[in-house]
């Protein structure tokens, strides 16, 4: 007897649009270029061949390397900011700051998922979910940071009026050597968060099967065919429940 299919009751959504994938793509290569170059520069290895200088001057090519693909982050950086306001709602930079009380529930639920494990049922957003929003405003913050200190400390070795901007910040830290071991602790923190953040995909991915991992590729995710995706989310961010419009100014919570 054939096995008959049953209709599964989802329909494509186009969340990710071309510029923020080509953000998240070229940021991802950015930070795995910057940290194994910075790694390399705060340890450098010692290499000794007979040959002219000329010809070992792999220091200074990792060094050049480090700084061209800084600057590819920070234009990149700045892409996605402007982006936050001229975007999808997916991409708006409202997204990222918790300011209703229906964010911060959403956060704790996902909590319970993601950490405790103590709820078993996947939380549902269309985009991201509000934890997660909030944890890439945080990245953003961290990002910032690693700009200011970076060309603050490359100001003094360049000629540039670009990194003369940011020497205001080398005293804050009470000198270079100060702001050079915050940076190397920044760099740290990017590559826990890195793996963090591979980890959660694949198992929203599984619990939720929407396509989480492939829409950073394609732009779409699935979703039930009962979510109105044109329409305002109910709470602020979530589109998988009822109730009063959140965005609403009448609304209350």
């Amino acid at each position: 007897m054939p096995t008959q299919v049953q209709p599964h009751g989802f329909k494509r959504v186009y969340v990710w649009q071309l510029p923020v994938r080509f953000y998240h793509w070229i940021n991802a290569l950015c930070i795995l270029i910057l940290a194994v170059t910075g790694l390399l520069i705060a340890h450098p290895l010692a290499f000794t061949r007979a040959t002219e200088a000329s010809f070992s001057y792999w220091f200074g090519i990792n060094r050049f390397i480090h700084f061209t693909t800084a600057y590819v982050f920070l234009f990149n950086f700045a892409v996605r900011i402007y982006w936050g306001f001229v975007g999808n709602r997916y991409a708006d930079w409202r997204n990222f700051l918790p300011l209703r009380r229906a964010q911060f529930r959403e956060i704790l639920a996902v909590l319970r998922v993601d950490i405790f494990q103590s709820r078993h049922s996947a939380v549902h957003a269309v985009g991201h979910n509000s934890l997660a929003y909030f944890t890439y405003f945080a990245m953003f913050l961290v990002f910032l940071f690693q700009v200011i200190s970076g060309f603050a400390m490359y100001a003094p070795m360049s000629q540039s009026w670009f990194p003369q901007l940011f020497a205001w910040a080398t005293p804050l830290f009470g000198g270079e050597y100060g702001l050079r071991q915050w940076h190397y602790a920044a760099t740290w923190f990017f590559m826990i968060f890195t793996l963090i953040h591979v980890y959660l995909v694949f198992y929203h991915d599984y619990v939720e099967g929407h396509g989480v991992m492939s829409s950073m590729v394609g732009g779409w995710k699935f979703v039930e065919t009962h979510v109105d995706e044109h329409g305002l989310p109910a709470d602020g961010k979530s589109w998988f429940r009822t109730g009063t419009n959140a965005l609403d100014p009448k609304a209350k919570g």
